[in-house]
């Protein structure tokens, strides 16, 4: 275990070098000078220039690049171009509320998608099937900030029973403002994964050992949840963690729509005033939120099939 693992951090790190490499190649060569967007266009040529000098935009690209490799590595993620604060701080205030979404999310829509694909695939071809695979198409085709915009609209300013924007304070005030932000990103997930599930395991319920678990006389809730699910767990595995990388990429939107804190939030403000280290430090916070992810999935793959430790 301890050796796999090793090996998949070791997979990981060209991978966190060259999307660190893009995002300092893609903040430098985007057009607009971030001194004017700081300072605004009344600053004078010596402001601009004093500006550029404290913030080591003056320097040689070489020197910029291993200066922002080394800070990276040492957690100094620079200070912001536009209020002076730390990176690091913008980035420790408001990552918690993305993390708190997507957890959230992801509970939501494994907790409503697995039970929905198990149905559907208990039922082929019949009335609960084609709700599940209705459902499915549906939740395919809407997107999720349109869908955002209904809820928002729909239970927030209409009837009340939830809050507009922000993010709340304690658990039970938090768990309040996520659920709407939450929900949208669920039924999206939840429609996936059930059409996963369904999948997966129509494909198990054709096995040999499924007919000889019932030919057995094992009863039909054993077959399906002690044979069926589980051997249908490793597809799902993929599934999930897909979901969960597609969950943090469109918390974005979400946390627009909803006005609520986050990464998403944080990023798209920084690439409107063209802040760079805002944008660096976010950018990299995603890919290595993507390459844990990916690295949970490894070890989850091995509790999952032990033969992959093999392998």
């Amino acid at each position: 275990m301890a050796r796999y693992l090793l090996l998949r951090l070791a997979d990981a790190i060209p991978t966190v070098l060259l999307v660190l490499t893009l995002v300092f190649i893609a903040m430098r060569i985007l057009p607009g000078d971030p001194a004017i967007a700081a300072l605004g266009d009344m600053a004078t040529p010596e402001q601009l220039e004093i500006f550029r000098e404290r913030m080591g935009l003056n320097a040689p690209l070489w020197m910029q690049y291993f200066s922002f490799l080394w800070g990276m590595l040492t957690l100094d993620f620079g200070t912001s171009l536009m209020n002076n604060q730390s990176v690091l701080r913008l980035i420790a205030y408001n990552l918690p509320y993305t993390i708190e979404l997507t957890i959230v999310a992801m509970i939501m829509g494994v907790g409503v998608g697995i039970p929905l694909g198990v149905l559907a695939a208990t039922h082929r071809n019949k009335a609960p099937d084609a709700a599940v695979r209705g459902f499915s198409l549906l939740g395919y085709a809407v997107p999720d900030f349109y869908l955002g915009a209904l809820l928002l609209i729909t239970f927030s300013l209409n009837m009340g029973l939830f809050p507009i924007n922000g993010g709340g304070e304690g658990f039970v005030d938090r768990m309040h403002h996520v659920f709407l932000p939450a929900l949208t990103l669920a039924m999206v997930k939840a429609a996936f994964i059930g059409r996963l599930t369904r999948t997966s395991l129509l494909e198990v319920f054709g096995k040999d050992y499924i007919r000889t678990a019932r030919a057995k006389g094992a009863r039909e809730r054993r077959v399906i949840y002690r044979h069926g699910l589980r051997n249908a767990m490793l597809p799902l595995t993929t599934g999930i963690g897909l979901s969960m990388l597609a969950t943090l990429s469109g918390s974005v939107a979400i946390e627009l729509v909803f006005n609520r804190p986050g990464i998403g939030k944080l990023l798209i403000s920084a690439i409107a005033e063209r802040d760079y280290a805002v944008i660096q430090g976010g950018v990299v916070i995603f890919a290595l939120f993507v390459v844990l992810i990916n690295l949970l999935m490894d070890l989850v793959y091995i509790v999952v099939d032990p033969r992959i430790r093999v392998q």
